[in-house]
Formats: structure tokens, sequence, C-alpha cells
């Protein structure tokens, strides 16, 4: 690693609309699943770009799309859903999960959300019946939304990364934090795992989106996520953040 690397990372956030009171995010990680799911929720939410984050001191992506090139790290709300969703496509090294929360973290307080959830597959032991989506959530998130919501908790074990950054954060503070957890696969973009992080989210938003059409979409952007796969596999394994999960 290069002394540039050493350096702590610095991440600023620009909007042109504040965020619903409700946050939730998709990061890029094993699977691609979280962030399969988010992408689906903006699209069949049809949610408009309200806001981006950009990066310094940390080896960065610009995504394009038909030429034309896009922040890694986008929100997404409308008037009509009361939701912000966060796309994010920026690979987060381990040493860099912290700073990233705590832009983050910094933004959603000065905008007064009140609770941040994040979809997340997370690649862990598992036998063949316990494809399924569980939750890790503070005490208000689950008083608040989890109450005689069929999710089961997830078993004994730790999140680190960003995961683990944003839930101590729920720990904590007033902020209700969760994230829902399903193990995911190598295959990119994990559909099954993404169907399930989707239901789920819809189970307890009901906001009345539909998982059907989710492998028709996955499918459109198969392969924009398998070169996203393929260049975070380029990271040096060392320095992603893996999401230890122990039953």
């Amino acid at each position: 690693m290069s002394d540039d690397q050493f350096r702590d990372p610095t991440f600023h956030i620009s909007d042109c609309t504040a965020p619903s009171t409700t946050v939730v995010a998709g990061f890029s990680s094993f699977g691609l699943a979280g962030l399969t799911a988010a992408d689906y929720l903006v699209d069949h939410l049809g949610l408009e770009e309200t806001g981006h984050v950009t990066a310094e001191s940390l080896p960065s992506i610009t995504p394009f799309e038909d030429g034309t090139p896009r922040h890694h790290s986008r929100f997404f709300s409308s008037p009509d859903v009361d939701l912000t969703v966060f796309v994010n496509e920026l690979f987060l090294p381990a040493w860099a999960a912290d700073p990233f929360a705590d832009a983050l973290l910094d933004w959603t307080d000065g905008h007064d959300v009140s609770e941040i959830l994040t979809l997340s597959g997370i690649p862990y032991a598992h036998g063949p019946d316990a494809h399924d989506a569980f939750y890790v959530a503070s005490d208000d998130y689950r008083e608040h939304l989890l109450d005689g919501i069929d999710i089961q908790p997830m078993g004994k074990g730790f999140l680190d990364g960003i995961n683990g950054a944003l839930m101590y954060r729920g720990i904590e503070s007033d902020l209700r934090t969760a994230v829902f957890i399903t193990p995911v696969h190598a295959q990119v973009p994990d559909v099954p795992a993404a169907i399930r992080l989707i239901e789920a989210f819809d189970h307890v938003y009901d906001l009345g989106v539909d998982s059907a059409p989710l492998e028709e979409f996955a499918r459109n952007v198969e392969q924009y996520y398998q070169d996203l796969a393929a260049r975070q596999a380029e990271v040096d394994e060392s320095q992603v953040p893996e999401d230890r999960m122990y039953m």
C-alpha cells in the first residue's frame, strides 16, 4: 500500500433536496445483492437523483452510461414517497468504513433523518434451508417497525465494515438503525438474494414493491454488475471489509 493510501479519506455530500426521514442503503459488496436491491427500488419507485457523495484519498470509480459519466454514490428521492434510497457503487476498504459512515451520519443528523436501513447480502456458512432474510436492529428500530413482523433476528455474530459502523451509531444515539441480511453466493448479481431483501423491505415498509420484475431488471444490468464485481476483485482482499456472520 502506498503512503497516499494511508491518508485518511474524506467524503463530501452534496444535495439539492433534503432526504426523507428514512434512508435505505445498498453498498457494493460480495454478490452485489444489497446494491441490486437498492438500485431496483430506485427504478421501481420512480425516484430521482437528489444528491451524491464525492471521495478524496480513496481509489475510486466513475460509472458511465450511454457515454455519460455519473457519481458512484447517489441519493434518490421523490415527493410522492417518504423514502430516500442511497445507491453506493464505491468500494469501501475496511480502513475507509468509519470516515465514510461519519460523513453519512453527519449528513443524516443535519437533515433530521430518523432511521437508516442497510440491505446486505453477506457470504456466511448456511444450510440449504437458511435462504431467508434476517435482521440486526437497534432496540428502537425493533420496537418501532418490527413488532409483529415475521422476520427473524440474525444469530450470534458481529458486523464490521460500513454495516458495523452504521449499526454502532444506533446503539449510541436516537437514530434507528437496522441491517437486513441474507446469505449471498458468488454469482453476480445474486438475484434470489436481492429478491429476499426486497421482500423483507416491503414486508416492513409496505410500499407495494413487487419483486417479480427484479429478475428481468437484473438481467438488463447483469453485464454492468459483472464488470463492477470484476473491478472489486482487483482490490487487495485484505482491504475489502468482510462482513462475518456466525449463526
